[in-house]
């Protein structure tokens, strides 16, 4: 499943395609099992009306596998990944770790996102983990999920920044368990700003849209070569 062949020789960017991009080592293709399980896990928790009994079970075998887990040797952010040197570069590691895109983040949506010239496409899917009012997806979920699409669109310029403000319109309810489509669009940039829009659909509905300005730091914030 892993494929790195390219890598080594360009800069890699996971948002070329709509084809999620291979894991870089079988280490984030085992990663990516163990969050896809953990991501299942969730989803069931939170709509299980099991006995306490089960849930103190499962309570305890988690907090084992955890303890056995936490003794093995760990590396505490994307720095550290790099500086290891052994998980490919920003990009494939920014592909796995991203709290809203990470394939290896069980935090993650497993929003998947890509670029075609200035603009940005991308689907997404939310259970029962993502509600805010019944049925629906929590709002400050849906600002998360902009605030990450939106600032890998302003990629597709060459003035990439930090989220400076973020207004988000929230047109109807997004409904939970429905595949979304997110578009966005970059308007420009003016010295170390840019501005992007896009919206959240549902079908041919939009049920929120954003605008974004983002800002280039003064200085790198990634300190690790």
């Amino acid at each position: 499943m892993f494929d790195n062949r390219d890598r080594s020789k360009a800069v890699f960017s996971p948002f070329a395609s709509e084809e999620v991009s291979p894991p870089y080592s079988p280490h984030w293709e085992a990663k990516r099992r163990a969050a896809e399980a953990l991501r299942a896990l969730t989803a069931t928790l939170v709509t299980s009306d099991a006995t306490t009994d089960r849930l103190n079970a499962l309570a305890q075998r988690l907090e084992q596998e955890n303890a056995a887990l936490g003794s093995q040797p760990r590396l505490y952010g994307l720095e550290a990944f790099i500086a290891d040197g052994k998980h490919g570069g920003h990009g494939e590691i920014n592909h796995e770790l991203n709290a809203l895109g990470g394939w290896s983040n069980p935090l993650s949506p497993a929003l998947n996102m890509w670029l075609k010239g200035n603009e940005a496409f991308g689907t997404v899917r939310c259970g029962y983990a993502y509600e805010g009012p019944p049925g629906f997806i929590h709002g400050g979920f849906i600002a998360a999920i902009f605030d990450q699409f939106l600032g890998m669109a302003q990629l597709a310029g060459d003035n990439p920044g930090m989220t400076g403000t973020l207004t988000v319109r929230y047109h109807r309810p997004t409904p939970l368990n429905t595949d979304l489509s997110l578009h966005a669009t970059l308007q420009g940039s003016t010295g170390r700003k840019t501005v992007v829009t896009g919206e959240m659909l549902m079908g041919d509905e939009v049920t929120a849209s954003c605008e974004g300005l983002f800002i280039r730091p003064r200085r790198a914030l990634l300190h690790t070569p």
